[in-house]
């Protein structure tokens, strides 16, 4: 995923959780609003209760790279943020990955 589509602002994610629709599965909650930009950005935050600093990056890492293979940004229509909640260092990454795909049908966004 290039710097370019990420969302690193807190002001950004704050607009986001505010005025942004919300979708939530077992591992993630999206919020999602029209993009304002040429392609779709996403913002990806972990909460300190998931583990230290190294899980935490860990979990931002893969979810990236879960996002690079799912999400076609230059024709996706919204900028999201990514929360991953607590259940996801439960489940393997196959599991993630698909709650998160069906998560972003469920959206409209993929």
């Amino acid at each position: 995923m290039k710097v370019k589509n990420r969302i690193k602002k807190a002001e950004e994610f704050q607009s986001m959780i505010k005025k942004g629709a919300k979708v939530v599965n077992q591992s993630f909650v999206v919020y999602h609003q029209p993009k304002e930009g040429d392609e779709a950005r996403i913002g990806i935050s972990v909460s300190k209760k998931l583990g230290n600093a190294v899980h935490r990056n860990l979990y931002k890492r893969q979810v990236r790279m879960m996002c690079h293979e799912i999400v076609d940004f230059k024709n996706t229509n919204y900028d999201m943020v990514l929360i991953i909640r607590f259940n996801y260092s439960s489940l393997s990454y196959e599991e993630n990955k698909n709650n998160l795909e069906k998560l972003l049908i469920k959206a409209k966004i993929k």
